[in-house]
């Protein structure tokens, strides 16, 4: 098989160009599966997720077993849907109460730790791992991509919280301790969608797949799950491109801290967006609100 491209990460079942041609089937299996968090977590249906879930992995083994998909791509997508499984069993709708935090801090946790040692201790591969201090020293490109992601957030999420209202969907803060356990959740659930949908799902799929391909694929699990957690009304329109960015970023600078430290200066933005919308005393220091 012919070395990994440059934009993918070496794996034992990278895909040679003679493969290409055979990863068209296992999109559909691929999609049926990442496609079943739209219903499990946008839609809070479960059960026509959980199907999908069942059929996508079924599939792709079956794919697999008649030499129609690249090897490997059942049990990727087994911890794939395992891992939405896992995130599943709890609501992930903002709420900063001590009780839900510690119970979905563990959950989500164990979402990203099942996955990773199955594959490592029971597969017996290292499909999934955390490249903290990959992709050498930071550069131009990635100080100026820093600087125009606070930018952006500082002039558009203001508008988009306080306009649409979807800043309610988070709880009211006003007292220190409240306001400490909202930047702590924006953080940890920020860091743990880089460890989910990047270095998980994204790298899973990217096995398998070209890379706008699974790029688009981490994408839909990605928007679904911030849509329950109250990215809403027109928040897609951020979070889609956000999530195609964190994909095309890893791939190009291979740097676990880099992809957490963009979207955790994000979200301080987003912190920083829901403490002034619920608190309109505060002095303005946003454009909106």
């Amino acid at each position: 098989m012919a070395a990994p491209t440059k934009d993918a990460p070496a794996h034992p079942h990278a895909l040679d160009d003679g493969d290409r041609r055979w990863a068209n089937w296992g999109l559909v299996p691929a999609f049926l599966v990442c496609a079943a968090a739209f219903f499990i977590f946008a839609l809070l249906t479960p059960i026509p997720g959980y199907t999908m879930l069942v059929l996508g992995v079924g599939l792709a083994f079956l794919l697999e077993r008649r030499g129609l998909t690249t090897a490997g791509l059942g049990r990727d997508l087994l911890l794939v849907a395992l891992g939405q499984s896992i995130v599943s069993t709890i609501s992930v709708k903002a709420d900063i109460g001590w009780g839900n935090m510690v119970l979905m801090g563990t959950v989500l946790a164990v979402a990203v730790a099942a996955p990773y040692l199955i594959s490592r201790f029971v597969f017996k591969d290292h499909a999934i791992r955390f490249p903290w201090r990959g992709g050498g020293r930071w550069g131009r490109f990635h100080w100026g991509y820093i600087a125009l992601v606070i930018g952006l957030g500082w002039f558009i999420l203001p508008f988009y919280f306080i306009t649409s209202g979807v800043y309610l969907n988070w709880p009211t803060v006003a007292e220190p301790s409240e306001l400490a356990r909202l930047f702590v959740g924006v953080n940890a659930v920020g860091t743990w969608d880089e460890l989910f949908f990047i270095c998980t799902i994204f790298a899973l799929l990217r096995r398998h797949f070209p890379f706008w391909a699974a790029n688009l694929l981490q994408t839909i699990v990605f928007v679904s799950f911030l849509w329950e957690l109250g990215y809403q009304a027109w928040g897609p329109l951020l979070t889609i491109p956000f999530a195609l960015l964190q994909g095309f970023i890893f791939v190009r600078t291979r740097s676990l801290a880099y992809v957490v430290t963009v979207h955790l200066l994000f979200d301080a933005v987003v912190f920083l967006v829901i403490a002034r919308a619920h608190n309109p005393g505060w002095p303005p220091f946003f454009l909106v609100g």
